[in-house]
């Protein structure tokens, strides 16, 4: 029920840096086909720290067949209809870790540079409070997703740890994992329903 509340505010339009107009909603059951064209549409180098094999169809398929708000909260960037951008907030299933989410974003490439990601991340803070969670994280690549690292730390994220060699690139390289972890103080900003 807090869910469907916090995302009563959708859609809404941005109009961001590089001119276009953007439509961010929740993901819908309708969305299968387009979000599998948005995940072909990242380059193979960045699917490849991506948790799942999200050009898979049946990977696609059963995200949206079970999309549980209460466990994860979806949304999407669209321009025009066309899903630019996906952004999600994960809350764990287990009682003891309810109160902290993982955040995830992905933009296309093409859409990159202008405050979308940014803008994505910081509409996940807002969820991420009216869910009344008292945490956020990420987890990232060092050096390989530092623009995002960057948008975080732009919008209050502090690194909380650097996990030495514990993602392998393509070429079987070990990358540095970075935590960045954002505190939802709940008296720093009471957002209304």
């Amino acid at each position: 029920m807090i869910t469907e509340i916090a995302l009563k505010k959708y859609p809404i339009k941005v109009a961001l840096g590089n001119e276009r107009t953007y439509e961010i909603r929740p993901l819908e059951r309708s969305d299968k086909a387009s979000l599998h064209r948005f995940f072909t549409r990242i380059p193979e180098e960045d699917r490849f720290y991506l948790k799942e094999n999200v050009t898979a169809p049946e990977v696609v398929h059963d995200w949206i067949e079970a999309i549980d708000p209460s466990r994860v909260v979806s949304l999407v960037a669209l321009d025009r209809d066309t899903i630019v951008a996906d952004a999600t907030l994960h809350r764990s299933r287990a009682p003891a870790r309810r109160h902290v989410g993982e955040l995830r974003v992905v933009v296309d490439p093409e859409h990159r540079g202008a405050g979308l990601g940014s803008k994505l991340i910081q509409e996940l803070i807002d969820l991420g409070r009216r869910l009344e969670l008292d945490r956020l994280f990420f987890e990232l690549v060092d050096r390989r997703e530092q623009d995002a690292i960057s948008a975080a730390i732009g919008l209050g994220f502090e690194e909380v740890a650097v996990l030495r060699g514990r993602v392998k690139d393509s070429y079987g390289s070990l990358q540095d994992l970075a935590v960045l972890e954002l505190s939802l103080d709940a008296e720093a900003e009471q957002l209304p329903f």
